[in-house]
């Protein structure tokens, strides 16, 4: 069976696509991870809530920020690639964790929407910052 490398073309949409979600991305991942290190009650509550201990939120927070900075900077492209899967992680474990919690509906759409678009930002991301090729 052949291999064959999928390329996306580095065109001018692809590159509209890739910075219009990593930048939302970015805003609500660090708005949310500067909003956890906060600990304000609601989120305190939201935590209890949801079984988890309140000093996860201060680890959450601090990685997020992290994760935005190295989403956003060139070069790094392995640790980029660590980001993105823990971002992806993290909405997976809120999307789970409303769930089995019995969570309202309203309280998915944050977490769905962030890794929608850590999906759509992670597959448009350029060359230059991905660290393997794709292969089928």
């Amino acid at each position: 069976m052949k291999k064959t490398k999928i390329n996306l073309p580095n065109s001018k949409a692809t590159k509209i696509i890739y910075w219009f979600a990593t930048i939302w991305l970015a805003l609500g991942m660090l708005s949310t991870g500067i909003v956890q290190l906060l600990k304000q009650q609601a989120d305190i509550e939201l935590m209890v809530h949801l079984g988890y201990p309140v000093y996860l939120l201060t680890i959450l927070g601090i990685w997020k920020i992290l994760g935005v900075i190295t989403v956003l900077i060139p070069g790094v492209r392995l640790l980029k690639e660590w980001a993105y899967a823990g971002f992806f992680f993290a909405m997976t474990g809120a999307v789970f964790s409303h769930i089995a919690s019995g969570s309202n509906a309203i309280d998915f759409f944050g977490p769905v929407l962030l890794l929608m678009l850590t999906i759509t930002s992670w597959y448009f991301r350029p060359i230059d910052r991905k660290s393997i090729a794709i292969t089928l």
